[in-house]
């Protein structure tokens, strides 16, 4: 029997791994012969660096870079041989602006550029980028003026009311950029990065009207030809940057991630696909990660059953993917204790042996 364990992070409790390697020693437990694949897990979002980075045996960097207010900040990004992998919010996040300071006229991107340039002087030419949970509405202005790119003007939000020039620059023609984007808003109107999202970084509504005419006039500068594409706003105009100017490709994060880890090659054959995450409810089946990976466990083998396993199971009654869900609590507790570790780890162990006990 050959069993395949790619479970999420416990947010808060347990990284993803920790989950996996928890759930190995169950399935050891009830059998000790049986093949057992751990992957990491994740779905573009936050963690995705260090969760691949570790899944693919590479290294994090730390990085001084420009912060979302322009000051100087270390941020991290994953390499592993000539691959980078990085969260755009390590450089430009919403986490790192205080409450009282947030508004999208005064943030950049400017900090992720320079991440990328490391990297590529580093000797990476393959990019995979998550860019949730952005604290800018720049449309990329400041990461691409960090790349080179010339627009005769400033690198915040605010200063998109002043391209001057569009001047490009060919140094990353060899470069591969895949971005991990779940978002599908557009780049402007009424579903765009400004009037959506503006407002969570801090904009009121009329500061969100007027950005959403600078993006316009930006992206009619920049690319006339290029028609919108879903995920263009994403990142506050961070997704039509990279496809526009990086040639780019926009990818939902779990596909992009499931593709990294070769995941592909064991599923193929395998009877069992343990997955899960902190909390398995019906929210689970949209597009999150443990129904991406089972999303793709049945496209590839039909035959293989789909467990998912959580600290909670609400209202689960399994979707054209997922078999069967299970909670590991195996007592009345309260969050706190579920959430030590040790604890999690042991019920996570005991759980996955109880359930492949009554598989094999």
């Amino acid at each position: 029997m050959k069993i395949v364990v790619a479970i999420d992070s416990f947010k808060g409790c347990l990284t993803s791994l920790e989950a996996g390697r928890a759930a190995e020693i169950g399935i050891r437990n009830a059998d000790e012969n049986i093949c057992v694949k751990v992957y990491p897990l994740a779905d573009g979002g936050e963690g995705t660096c260090k969760t691949l980075t570790d899944g693919l045996g590479g290294e994090i960097k730390t990085v001084e870079v420009t912060g979302p207010l322009g000051e100087k900040i270390s941020a991290e990004y994953g390499k592993i041989g000539d691959l980078a992998v990085m969260e755009m919010a390590s450089a430009a996040g919403l986490a790192l602006v205080p409450e009282n300071l947030r508004n999208p006229l005064n943030t950049t991107t400017f900090g992720v550029g320079e991440m990328i340039l490391r990297a590529v002087q580093d000797g990476c030419k393959n990019f995979i980028i998550g860019i949730g949970g952005s604290a800018t509405n720049d449309c990329g202005l400041g990461m691409l003026t960090a790349l080179g790119f010339d627009f005769g003007t400033g690198i915040f939000g605010r200063d998109l009311a002043n391209v001057k020039k569009i001047e490009r620059t060919n140094k990353f023609r060899d470069c591969k950029f895949r971005i991990a984007c779940d978002v599908k808003n557009p780049l402007t109107g009424e579903n765009g990065c400004s009037a959506i999202y503006a407002p969570q970084k801090g904009a009121d509504s009329e500061t969100a009207k007027i950005m959403d005419g600078w993006i316009k006039n930006f992206a009619e500068l920049s690319a006339p030809e290029k028609i919108s594409v879903a995920g263009d706003g994403a990142a506050g105009g961070l997704g039509f940057a990279f496809r526009v100017f990086l040639n780019g490709e926009l990818v939902p994060g779990v596909e992009l991630i499931l593709d990294a880890l070769k995941i592909s090659e064991d599923l193929r054959d395998a009877d069992i696909l343990i997955t899960g995450e902190g909390k398995v409810d019906e929210q689970t089946l949209q597009g999150k990660a443990p129904a991406g990976v089972a999303k793709l466990a049945k496209s590839l083998n039909p035959k293989i059953k789909v467990v998912a396993i959580g600290g909670g199971v609400k209202k689960f009654i399994g979707g054209a993917e997922i078999d069967a869900a299970f909670s590991i609590l195996r007592e009345p507790m309260d969050l706190a204790a579920a959430m030590r570790k040790a604890t999690a780890l042991e019920n996570i162990s005991a759980t996955v042996e109880q359930i492949i006990r009554l598989m094999i």
